[in-house]
C-alpha cells in the first residue's frame, strides 16, 4: 500500500513539474516583456534622479565646508586686529559665511 501511494505521489509531482515549463502565449510574453521594459526604465530613471540629488547634496556640503573653513581662517586673521577693526573684521567674516550658506541653500535640492 505504501509503495502504491508513493508511486501516485511521484506521478502527480512529475505531471505538475511538466506544467511549469509550458510556454506562454506570444501575446502574453510580449505584454510581460513590455511591462518588464517599462519597469526597468522607471528604475533607471529613479536611480538617475537619486544620483542627481546626491550630487547636488554633495556639492552643497562641499560649498558649506569650504565656506566654514574660510570663515575660520578669516576669524583667526581678525585676531591680529584690535578694537573696532577687529569687530568690523569679524562682522565681515560673519556676513560672508551667511552669504555662502544662503548661496549653497539656493543651489541645493528643494
Amino acid at each position: 500500500m505504501n509503495r502504491v501511494l508513493m508511486t501516485l505521489i511521484a506521478g502527480a509531482f512529475a505531471v505538475s513539474l511538466g506544467a511549469c515549463n509550458k510556454a506562454e502565449e506570444p501575446a502574453e510574453v510580449q505584454a510581460d516583456v513590455a511591462d518588464a521594459q517599462m519597469e526597468a526604465q522607471e528604475d533607471v530613471a529613479e536611480a538617475r534622479s537619486d544620483m542627481g540629488e546626491n550630487v547636488m547634496e554633495g556639492q552643497e556640503d562641499v560649498a558649506l565646508a569650504k565656506a566654514e573653513g574660510e570663515y575660520k581662517i578669516a576669524m583667526e586673521r581678525c585676531e591680529a586686529l584690535s578694537g573696532d577693526a577687529q569687530k568690523a573684521c569679524k562682522d565681515e567674516a560673519d556676513a560672508t559665511l551667511e552669504a555662502a550658506k544662503a548661496a549653497a541653500d539656493m543651489t541645493g535640492p528643494s
